[in-house]
């Protein structure tokens, strides 16, 4: 059954049981995290003709965020320890991929304007959300023991979807929408 009627009085369980508010910090972090993963796979299904990979990049990518959104739902520190972790290689891997776009990509001398192309807008959409989770994730971190290498994934991968972004628009013969004022 789907539903449990658990929550109706507004609160929710973590991973290892214990309840908290919906509206917890912590709830709100790997909640936002998830709204990010949906995001990313409306994202993956737009890019998946597209030539490069990107849809099997964007795949591991939501792998690891669900990876992340299982440890921000765990305040048991024995649980988190046995929990599988995102590993440091992880946010390398962003940056190798975010070089390789640059170096595809006309050097940049002015802000881009969301859209260009359904692909480049979605990526954007996707980049506001993880900017919005990253913020969620430093909030909570201030009050629980987190991991660093969940924000500066998250920082990163921010940054792989505003390159993608520019790629997805580029890549098609479209300019892209420069603010220029």
């Amino acid at each position: 059954m789907i539903y449990t009627k658990t929550g109706d009085a507004g609160t929710t369980s973590l991973v290892g049981g214990s309840r908290v508010a919906k509206d917890d910090h912590r709830v709100e972090a790997y909640g936002t995290v998830d709204e990010l993963n949906s995001h990313i796979g409306l994202l993956a299904e737009i890019l998946r003709d597209m030539k490069g990979g990107y849809y099997d990049e964007l795949k591991v990518v939501q792998h690891n965020l669900f990876t992340l959104q299982t440890l921000l739902a765990t305040e048991d520190e024995t649980i988190y320890a046995r929990l599988p972790q995102l590993a440091e290689e992880e946010v390398e891997i962003l940056e190798r991929q975010i070089d390789t776009l640059t170096d595809l990509l006309p050097k940049l001398q002015n802000f881009v304007i969301a859209g260009g192309t359904l692909a480049g807008a979605q990526c954007h959409v996707a980049r506001t959300v993880c900017r919005r989770a990253e913020r969620r994730v430093v909030t909570l971190s201030r009050e629980a023991k987190l991991d660093p290498v969940i924000q500066r994934y998250l920082n990163r991968l921010s940054d792989y979807l505003f390159v993608l972004g520019r790629y997805a628009v580029v890549a098609v013969g479209q300019k892209e929408d420069l603010y220029t004022n």
